[in-house]
């Protein structure tokens, strides 16, 4: 019975459609990963509110200290009018005689999400939130993706040694340039203010993978590390860190087998370090994995941002038949 219900639940919350009427919608606005939670006060400091930032402010996966997947920014429901309606992803919780839980595309702007939950009781309103949330961060991360992409794409780098040494593309900024271009591997970084975002893109046999895949992938970064991604100081390199176990997935990406690895980076013989994300895609058609990485150097800064902009620019891969 437990079970029927929250299909049900799920299935109800899942079906809202966009509002394709012609009237016109302002562009939304707000920073990238942040959501504005409509809700009152007293439930914002209660177990509701504890509940949303329980899910909404999950870790960030791969990071070496904790940061949330989002930035949550409480909103009283008298100030919800005017220019705080346009904000791009919103959750906006009600206490009310009358039970709905609905997901809103582009109601006052666009693009927007809203997820709108009302309960007549607080446990009712929690355990509504909990049955969703799941759907609705991947809903929001989608929408973050997607306006991240669009703002690459108003300064996108016209630089091509990718396509001509590996025969695929990435989309990303001008703020990009490549530093490394050797006989098969490519590097490019972006200057930031205390420190630099990289990708680093290269190849490997196919039979340089058949089992084992973690131990495999870490041992050939480690060994592209020693080659290619030299430290500050002489017989310095990157490594990844051993005090801290990557995050390991088996994906399909661009409908291909793909592993998604995410953790942390240091050099060996200095004090560097910070976080990466590797896909190491399976090309069977050109007899080859294409590794593409991305790491940040950035001491004393926040990093959700700077990797979020990383696995972006990865996930715009093209690969050229």
């Amino acid at each position: 019975m437990i079970k029927k219900f929250f299909l049900s639940t799920l299935i109800v919350f899942a079906s809202c459609k966009e509002d394709k009427t012609k009237r016109y919608v302002p562009e939304s606005n707000g920073n990238i990963n942040n959501i504005t939670v409509v809700i009152s006060k007293d439930l914002w400091k209660g177990n509701i509110g504890m509940t949303i930032r329980d899910k909404f402010e999950a870790p960030y996966e791969g990071l070496p200290i904790d940061e949330p997947i989002f930035s949550l920014k409480q909103l009283p429901p008298e100030s919800f009018s005017g220019f705080a309606r346009n904000s791009r992803n919103i959750l906006w919780i009600k206490k009310d005689s009358v039970s709905s839980h609905r997901l809103f595309y582009n109601k006052y702007a666009k693009p927007q999400i809203i997820g709108f939950f009302s309960e007549e009781n607080e446990d009712s309103l929690s355990l509504k939130i909990k049955e969703n949330s799941d759907y609705l961060i991947r809903s929001f991360q989608n929408q973050e993706r997607k306006e991240k992409k669009l703002r690459i794409l108003k300064s996108r780098s016209k630089e091509r040694a990718l396509l001509e040494k590996f025969n695929f593309t990435l989309t990303y900024p001008s703020a990009y340039n490549t530093v490394k271009d050797t006989i098969n591997f490519i590097w490019i970084e972006k200057k930031i203010t205390k420190g630099t975002l990289n990708i680093v893109a290269y190849t490997i046999p196919l039979h340089s993978i058949k089992n084992n895949e973690t131990k495999r992938i870490i041992k050939i970064r480690d060994s592209i590390g020693k080659i290619y991604i030299p430290g500050r100081l002489p017989m310095s390199y990157m490594v990844t860190e051993k005090a801290y176990t990557p995050y390991f997935y088996k994906l399909n990406f661009l409908h291909r087998e793909a592993f998604l690895t995410k953790g942390t980076w240091e050099v060996k013989n200095d004090f560097m370090a910070g976080p990466f994300i590797n896909y190491t895609i399976k090309d069977t058609i050109n007899k080859r994995w294409i590794v593409i990485e991305g790491f940040s150097f950035a001491p004393s800064s926040s990093k959700r941002e700077y990797m979020f902009e990383l696995n972006t620019i990865i996930n715009t891969l093209e690969i050229k038949n």
